[in-house]
């Protein structure tokens, strides 16, 4: 992560000053496994998918993008931790171990952050999940409103612009609504030759409905995190972070920035917050379908 956040701009400054404390953020996505990094700020668990009452993940997505947002890094000794890493976390199982879900189960974990919003403190949403663009238009439609819901009762919803780049108008189709934060992915130059960098394949606006999209890009590609195969040997924990790449994980760089931004500014609205990440961005000199306002860029949002 201090790739990532060396190319975000999340300073040990700005870290110094702001974690996301008394922030909750709801995640929706495939679980998350009682890591250490995460285990001691998980408020509240919800299985949409088999019921489970503890919390579980048996597929290791959901793990991982919570630790982008809000790993601790306490295994780590702080080198992998997230960029809210005080946040509190909400999260919703609605996908199952393949990482497959259906709509009802993603709607009745909508209507449930809603009801649950005010004890829990809910401030952010984020999905984390590309819908094929196959998907019902009506299933989808239907989606789009609910979220739309909880951006008008005060939620800012981040979502992954998917993997179905580079071809135009292939953002995941959640990602494509107005009062949605649609999150593409790029890494600079980091990478050199024998890499597929996440931006090759990161979906591309415009949406559908002719806005433009992404919003913004953040780093996708080799993001190193929680893992839900971590387990103690001994005095020790092995296996506790992994590698995955995807939009996937660029969008919880997002969320975790917005946490920060609403420790800092609590009365901030989701409109606020996204014209103060988007505006503050690096303009990476791309085509905007692919980059949006440009590259998330967390110090210069909490400068002004």
């Amino acid at each position: 992560m201090w790739r990532v956040k060396e190319q975000i701009k999340c300073t040990s400054e700005v870290q110094s000053k702001y974690s996301g404390k008394n922030i909750s953020v709801a995640i929706l996505d495939t679980g998350i496994f009682f890591h250490p990094d995460l285990s001691e700020r998980v408020l509240e668990f919800r299985d949409f998918v088999k019921g489970e009452k503890l919390p579980y993940d048996d597929c290791g997505h959901g793990t991982h993008v919570a630790g982008c947002l809000a790993g601790s890094g306490l295994l780590s000794k702080g080198k992998y931790s997230g960029i809210a890493p005080s946040c509190n976390l909400i999260i919703g199982k609605i996908l199952d171990k393949n990482g497959s879900g259906n709509v009802n189960n993603m709607l009745e974990a909508i209507g449930w952050i809603l009801e649950n919003k005010n004890t829990y403190n809910i401030r952010i949403l984020n999905i984390s999940i590309g819908f094929e663009n196959n998907v019902d238009d009506l299933k989808i439609n239907k989606l789009i409103n609910a979220l739309e819901e909880l951006w008008e009762n005060n939620i800012l919803i981040v979502v992954a612009a998917g993997n179905k780049g580079p071809k135009v108008k292939s953002i995941s189709p959640l990602g494509m609504g107005k009062n949605i934060f649609t999150v593409g992915c790029h890494d600079l130059d980091y990478y050199k030759d024998g890499v597929t960098l996440c931006e090759s394949y990161s979906g591309r606006g415009p949406s559908i409905f002719s806005l433009k999209k992404p919003d913004l890009v953040a780093p996708g590609t080799n993001i190193m995190a929680t893992s839900f195969r971590c387990k103690k040997s001994g005095n020790f924990y092995i296996h506790s972070y992994e590698m995955k790449s995807g939009t996937s994980f660029a969008t919880p760089l997002v969320s975790g920035a917005a946490a920060l931004l609403l420790e800092k500014n609590p009365k901030f609205s989701p409109e606020e917050l996204k014209h103060r990440l988007c505006y503050t961005a690096t303009d990476l000199k791309e085509p905007w379908n692919k980059q949006g306002w440009g590259m998330l860029n967390i110090q210069r949002a909490l400068e002004i």
